[in-house]
């Protein structure tokens, strides 16, 4: 206990036991001494009674206590002590006021909208004045109203069904004149954030990109055919001193050549929306030729092994595929060292799905680089890429063709022990084995 609330309580007691003593005293020389000591204790409890229902009323009615004055009794100290927690709530009340006002002020002022809903029922309980413009949402009719009926137009009943792990979603506007970003993000347990980003500007530009690149490497295509000839002609001219120089032309002119190609194919991959033909893909042939790809990318310094697990075949396009399981062979055969051991394999995946895994005993790639791998040009090691003669695009390529058949890449790596890269088809991209799918020879 403080010192000064137990100097205020030992001050009441002996005030009491003062009154109680002269009353006694009172009370003797008029010949009554006990009916005076009960009068007095009756006095000083109703006195009692008086004070602790004055502040019960005062608390009740919410009101502001004023700051006690007087002697410094156990009530006074009572009195002081809730004067002074009042004035810390109150402080500590306009603190969170301001803070609150500052977030809402901040959320009002971003570029996105910004949407507060419930967790479990879905229902919006609060939006950024944006939020009024890009998505539609009205003050108040969309407070407490479910987040799925105030944005009608879109196509969101699944996608908020998949909660947390929601992946970001395009869709247009609901007055369809601009492209929207849709984040679902979880904060609490009980509460999500809703953010839709306007990415109309920034899709156009993609396509601006994507078409440049498409054209400067279509352009690209002719001299470089044309040089390929003449370096051809070149080679057979019999003087011995150029083959040296020409030997580098001509590498060089194949590691150019193949950058277009890879840009070509990423560009028709990124501005496709489906998949223009699909049909059932022979796994069985694919991994047969994929070993044999394998084989002599590596001149056979490498252990190829290929394991058939799942006995089933993939709906889609065997060019697509093709491209992707390649570029992610040839990617474990430039990364791993001579006479280290690749693996191909196909297996069901727990939900009926299909895997397929690329695993190879090379060099590993740092955890820090993981993230970046699938970007367009990106690369771990830019000597070793150089070396090894790759574009920076093969994995760019295998997420792409992956996304038309609903897929995605997984990579699982530790330096000096090796990588996985496994692709992930679901249920619906599962075929039964043709019964004359047997691998190509």
């Amino acid at each position: 206990m403080p010192e000064d609330i137990h100097k205020a309580w030992l001050r009441t007691v002996a005030v009491l036991a003062l009154l109680l003593v002269f009353a006694g005293l009172g009370g003797a020389v008029l010949g009554h001494p006990w009916e005076a000591l009960a009068l007095a204790a009756l006095a000083v409890i109703a006195w009692h009674y008086w004070r602790l229902h004055r502040i019960l009323a005062r608390l009740t009615a919410r009101r502001r206590l004023p700051p006690p004055d007087g002697s410094r009794g156990a009530w006074n100290e009572l009195d002081r002590l809730l004067h002074r927690t009042q004035d810390e709530t109150r402080s500590r009340k306009n603190r969170l006021l301001e803070m609150l006002r500052a977030y809402r002020a901040a959320a009002a002022a971003l570029p996105d909208a910004v949407v507060v809903v419930e967790r479990n029922s879905q229902r919006v309980l609060w939006f950024n004045e944006i939020g009024t413009s890009m998505l539609g949402l009205r003050y108040p009719e969309s407070i407490g109203a479910p987040l799925a009926e105030c944005l009608r137009p879109l196509p969101l009943a699944r996608w908020l069904a998949s909660g947390r792990h929601a992946e970001p979603l395009e869709v247009a506007s609901p007055d369809g004149s601009s492209t929207l970003s849709l984040k679902l993000i979880p904060y609490s347990d009980s509460l999500w954030l809703l953010v839709a980003r306007d990415i109309t500007r920034l899709l156009s530009l993609e396509r601006t990109r994507s078409d440049f690149v498409a054209n400067v490497s279509h352009e690209l295509r002719t001299p470089l055919t044309v040089l390929h000839g003449y370096l051809d002609l070149m080679d057979d001219d019999g003087q011995p001193g150029r083959q040296p120089m020409i030997r580098e032309m001509q590498q060089q002119s194949r590691r150019m050549a193949q950058l277009v190609e890879d840009l070509l194919m990423l560009s028709r991959l990124e501005s496709a929306d489906q998949l223009a033909n699909e049909d059932q893909v022979p796994m069985a042939a694919m991994l047969d030729t994929l070993r044999r790809e394998a084989v002599a990318l590596g001149h056979g310094r490498h252990r190829i092994r290929v394991e058939d697990q799942a006995g089933v075949d993939l709906w889609g396009s065997a060019r697509e595929l093709h491209s992707a399981f390649s570029n992610l062979v040839s990617n474990a055969v430039r990364h791993t060292a001579g006479e280290g051991g690749i693996t191909i394999g196909l297996r069901r995946a727990g939900d009926g799905g299909v895997l397929l895994e690329v695993a190879d005993s090379g060099y590993g790639i740092a955890p820090a680089h993981l993230p970046r791998l699938t970007e367009r040009f990106y690369r771990v090691s830019a000597s070793r890429s150089r070396e090894s003669g790759g574009t920076g695009l093969g994995l760019a390529i295998v997420k792409h063709a992956l996304h038309l058949h609903q897929g995605r890449l997984t990579i699982a790596s530790e330096v000096g022990v090796g990588s996985t890269f496994t692709c992930h088809f679901g249920p619906a991209r599962v075929r039964p084995r043709s019964a004359d799918a047997g691998p190509e020879r």
